[in-house]
């Protein structure tokens, strides 16, 4: 017999692999199909040493979370085990030394496309030397928030003579002669962010319009320019995007003196550009006649002479003026213009009545986009003139329309069948406009925040009848409770974030229940009391993309379910855990979680200094921690500066502590703001 296994174990060895005589091209065309969903790929190269070494020379996007330890060590046997990555994004590590770029350079030289060192630092220009030295097919770099970098950093880019893509989105020490670097070294650029660049004024633009001929795409968001760059710009004829967002120099003058538009503009941001009139919108439109997307949000009056000037761009698709004052005749100049409308936003617009937007949405009615947010003054009579004239709306925010009835929102389930996105917060939508509402198949978005006339009846029926909904926002909703949410979880269960947050009669049996919808990456659950551990539990165990959890004021939460987040929730990168019943044992858990990056803890009784010294130094990968002042003390110092050296930043708040609200009190409190 012991023979007789033997044989059979050594057939088993010698089986031959059904896999092994498919050619690596189909497999590869297999990979492909698994790009959605990570743990799909690691199970793929778990099954055998084959599959291992395929999926290693298929990936070619890497995105690495931080190390706990040593950054080049880590990134080196990253690297190793993909050889092939073209796209390196490390915008999740915050500590990149220029060793460690030396290491990408060397290792993935030539092969290297783009790198995203957006949320990095620690690096110098020596380490952009090395990097660019090598990668010499380098067509994309992002270096936003890298407000360390000089003109001997922008001096080292400049030798990128292949980049296409470069973003230094407020790299706030660089000034015109690092930009002047750049744009006679990288002749090729067709995309360039400056947004925020404060050091960049007329002289480094021009450099940029005389030099860097094919430019596609300029953010010149915030900068201190004037009219004087204006002109050069005239000569980017490829020029199809220009953000002039916050430029206050640029005023009516600067506009008037453009003789010739941009032939080629297609979309131009002049948002907060408070000195622009009509007089230099209708000198602009003359010349640049193939706008299709331009936004005057927080500008100029829309009167009946801004309307005119907005006639004579006859491809006009998307307006925004959001925050402008607005005028009835401004709307229906708008309505009678503007042909080929398909996105308008009047979000927080004095001045829009009934009258105004119904001018617009009766002849606009291919409008596919419409934002009307706290557009206090409409009622009924807009939204009978909306569903009935834009029936192929795909996206409606109409947040704190206040003197909106509740049986308004039943024609908008009636009429608007297509909706993909739709924004009822505040609103007096009830349960009958919820049913209506479950008509749109094709919603995906549903905002449901602070409606106080909704229950689980009308919950029910979005559950059954909008199987593709992703995010789901009931904040202060208090009519909410286990039997809507387990409707949604059942019927929605590709289900990616839910707000939950002060629905205070929700319990265990709602978690348990959204534990389904594998896709999970956004819980909200704070100020529900009834909520414990038991409920985390599940959420941690079944939604391995879980990456924020906010359980503030989830006083029932203990430690056992920070035990089950440690072992199972590997993506989890943001949490609050104020005035829950976590002490040291939970938190010193959480070290365990290598992706952390923000951390919120206010008033933890069983939290002492050691314990939060502990999480503070498990977790390499923090970049925001917000503290009671007075953790202060209780921490050392030493850890502290550690930690801060590592790339992270504190913020300490001196908050009494707040006793358990009223569940009838529902406006918006103080400390439920975050920055």
């Amino acid at each position: 017999m012991k023979k007789q296994k033997c044989i059979r174990e050594d057939d088993a060895e010698t089986q031959i692999n059904p896999f092994d005589f498919l050619a690596e091209e189909i497999v590869f065309l297999i990979l492909d199909y698994l790009q959605t969903n990570p743990f799909d790929r690691k199970s793929f190269s778990s099954v055998s040493k084959s599959f291992y070494s395929i999926e290693s020379r298929h990936r070619k996007t890497l995105k690495p979370f931080p190390p706990t330890t040593n950054h080049r060590h880590q990134l080196k046997k990253l690297l190793n085990r993909y050889p092939f990555v073209t796209h390196l994004d490390l915008s999740l590590c915050p500590r990149i030394p220029d060793s460690c770029l030396s290491y990408v350079s060397n290792s993935c030289g030539k092969a290297l496309k783009s790198i995203d060192l957006s949320r990095s630092n620690f690096f110098t220009h020596v380490g952009l030397s090395y990097l660019v030295s090598k990668c010499v097919n380098l067509v994309d770099i992002d270096l936003s928030n890298a407000v360390h970098l000089n003109d001997t950093a922008a001096a080292a880019i400049a030798s990128c003579g292949s980049l296409e893509r470069l973003c230094l989105s407020r790299c706030k020490s660089l000034t015109d002669i690092g930009i002047g670097c750049i744009a006679v070294g990288c002749l090729k650029l067709r995309v360039l962010n400056l947004k925020w660049c404060l050091g960049v004024s007329d002289l480094g633009v021009a450099f940029i319009a005389v030099k860097c001929k094919q430019i596609r795409s300029l953010d010149l968001s915030h900068l201190l320019i004037t009219e004087k760059c204006l002109p050069l710009l005239l000569k980017l004829q490829y020029l199809e995007i220009l953000v002039l967002e916050g430029c206050c120099g640029i005023g009516d003058e600067s506009l008037v003196s453009l003789k010739q538009g941009w032939k080629s503009l297609k979309t131009l941001n002049m948002s907060y550009c408070e000195n622009v009139t009509h007089v230099g919108l209708s000198s602009l439109t003359s010349t640049t006649t193939c706008l299709q997307n331009l936004s005057l949000a927080y500008g100029p009056m829309v009167t009946l002479a801004v309307s005119e000037c907005l006639q004579k761009l006859s491809q006009l698709q998307s307006i925004r003026l959001d925050g402008c004052h607005v005028t009835c005749s401004g709307l229906k100049g708008i309505g009678n213009s503007c042909f080929s409308l398909k996105e308008l936003s009047l979000s927080k617009c004095s001045g829009v009545t009934d009258d105004g937007l119904a001018s617009i949405v009766m002849k606009q009615t291919d409008l596919k986009k419409l934002d009307i947010t706290c557009c206090r003054k409409i009622t009924q009579a807009s939204i009978a003139h909306l569903t009935k004239s834009c029936g192929s709306l795909v996206s409606l925010k109409m947040e704190s329309c206040t003197l909106v009835p509740s049986e308004a929102f039943v024609l908008i389930g009636q009429h608007c069948r297509f909706l993909e996105e739709l924004d009822l917060t505040d609103n007096d939508v009830d349960d009958e406009g919820l049913k209506s509402i479950s008509r749109c198949s094709q919603l995906s978005i549903l905002k449901l925040g602070i409606c106080l006339n909704i229950s689980d009846e009308g919950l029910i029926f979005i559950g059954n009848g909008c199987p593709k909904l992703v995010e789901l926002d009931l904040y202060r909703s208090v009519g909410i409770k286990d039997a809507g949410i387990c409707a949604v979880a059942h019927g929605c269960t590709a289900l990616e974030m839910i707000n939950i947050s002060y629905c205070e009669n929700i319990t265990d049996s709602s978690l348990i229940s959204l534990s389904n919808c594998s896709k999970l990456n956004t819980l909200e659950s704070r100020g529900c009391p009834l909520i414990t551990s038991v409920g985390l539990k599940a959420i941690a165990v079944r939604c391995k993309q879980l990456t924020k959890l906010d359980i503030k004021k989830c006083f029932n939460v203990d430690n056992s379910a920070m035990i089950s987040l440690a072992h199972s929730s590997q993506n989890l990168r943001q949490i609050n855990l104020s005035y829950s019943s976590v002490t040291d044992v939970g938190v010193l858990c959480l070290g365990r979680v290598g992706c952390l990056q923000s951390l919120t803890i206010l008033h933890m009784e069983g939290l002492s200094g050691s314990g939060l010294a502990g999480v503070l130094l498990g977790c390499g990968g923090l970049t925001k921690v917000k503290l009671q002042s007075s953790f202060r003390s209780l921490v050392p110092r030493l850890v502290i500066e550690q930690v801060e050296a590592r790339g992270c930043v504190f913020q300490w708040r001196d908050k009494v502590f707040e006793a358990e609200l009223d569940p009838k009190c529902w406006k918006l409190q103080a400390e439920d703001i975050e920055f």
